[in-house]
């Protein structure tokens, strides 16, 4: 997953000021330059400084639909991607979050486009439930979607559940890449 930024090498700069970590770049890559960095608490993600592909924002075609942060602190994440991406200091980003409980929710002009989720993630053995990013596809009928993951050398590997946005499930492509696939 990455983040979209008009600096890659200041947004690693306030990785590292942060004492996050820069593992990669920024690299030029195409007609962009990318890095690959962790947050504090070690989820990985990606910053992307270039050219977007035409409607590619979160929740609209072929983006993910949701995003998702699994960390033990999700105020602490707000603050620290906020930071680094200029959210908190830049109005025309039209970034602004939700406090609900122990989760926060980033809003893109008032549209929620991501959850941090709080909670006990060092203390699960589960790797599931490390520190990490989830990403979230939209799928118009997630049943045909479950069915062409296996078809096509994948595998599903949560049954589909119920969710305020809708019924969703977890795959993992034939790579060993991990998504959820979103539907109505």
């Amino acid at each position: 997953m990455f983040f979209s930024t008009p600096d890659a090498d200041l947004a690693c700069d306030r990785v590292h000021e942060r004492g996050a970590t820069v593992a990669v770049g920024p690299l030029r890559v195409g007609e962009g330059r990318a890095a690959m960095v962790a947050d504090p608490q070690g989820a990985p993600f990606g910053l992307w400084q270039g050219e977007l592909p035409r409607g590619w924002e979160v929740g609209a075609g072929h983006a993910p639909a949701w995003l998702e942060l699994h960390t033990s602190d999700a105020f602490a994440a707000a603050l620290f991607y906020g930071e680094v991406l200029d959210w908190t200091k830049n109005p025309s980003h039209g970034v602004s979050y939700e406090e609900q409980h122990d989760e926060v929710h980033i809003l893109v002009d008032g549209e929620t486009v991501a959850g941090l989720r709080g909670g006990g993630i060092e203390a699960a053995p589960d790797p599931r439930r490390r520190t990490r990013w989830d990403v979230y596809f939209r799928a118009h009928d997630i049943d045909a979607a479950l069915a062409a993951v296996e078809r096509t050398g994948g595998s599903v590997l949560s049954p589909v559940q119920q969710a305020p946005h809708g019924r969703y499930a977890t795959v993992r492509d034939p790579d060993g890449g991990l998504f959820s696939l979103l539907g109505p």
